[in-house]
């Protein structure tokens, strides 16, 4: 039996690094959930050969983590998250999550993955702040990373065309100190 790691281990989920065993799951979910394309805002088709050659680039890019979000029961996969654009010397990084399992919405595991990714950033990479983007219709997102002290700092108008409607994209920050408070 293959043993399992945990990386950064939550109450309900934890999270691991990507293997070449995640890459066909990556490739039917990002490809076929059109909630999550949709939240993401993909809208490029990718090969499964695409998907090997991301995973062949990026397990050896130093200024990024790419992780699976799994529950501990059971250890099903039900998204990822990472943490990329890593600047030791500005001391910022910037984040990404997506939860590709339509009936784990909304059940706070996406916020539970997102602060033990920022923990980790703030605690163990030292880094000063961390931002994302998202788009303005995602709202359960917004407040999920409101939960986790992230703030508002701008708009980007009309980034995305999706579905024959243009889409502002939130710019979002949060400091060291403002996630350590909540």
């Amino acid at each position: 039996m293959e043993k399992v790691i945990k990386f950064l281990k939550g109450e309900r989920i934890y999270l691991r690094p990507v293997t070449k065993d995640d890459l066909d799951w990556l490739y039917y979910h990002t490809m076929n959930d059109q909630e999550g394309r949709r939240l993401t805002g993909t809208q490029a088709v990718y090969s499964q050969q695409g998907i090997q050659n991301w995973f062949d680039r990026n397990s050896t890019d130093d200024s990024r983590m790419d992780l699976i979000i799994c529950l501990q029961e059971g250890n099903q996969r039900i998204g990822d998250i990472a943490m990329m654009d890593i600047d030791h010397l500005n001391r910022n990084a910037i984040v990404r999550i997506a939860i590709f399992e339509g009936d784990k919405l909304g059940k706070g595991y996406g916020t539970e993955a997102m602060s033990l990714l920022l923990e980790y950033g703030f605690e163990v990479l030292n880094l000063h702040r961390v931002g994302l983007d998202v788009f303005a219709f995602n709202t359960r997102g917004i407040k999920s990373y409101e939960k986790l002290g992230f703030q508002q700092e701008g708009v980007i108008r009309d980034q995305l065309y999706y579905d024959g409607e243009y889409h502002d994209s939130i710019l979002m920050g949060v400091m060291k100190d403002e996630f350590l408070k909540n």
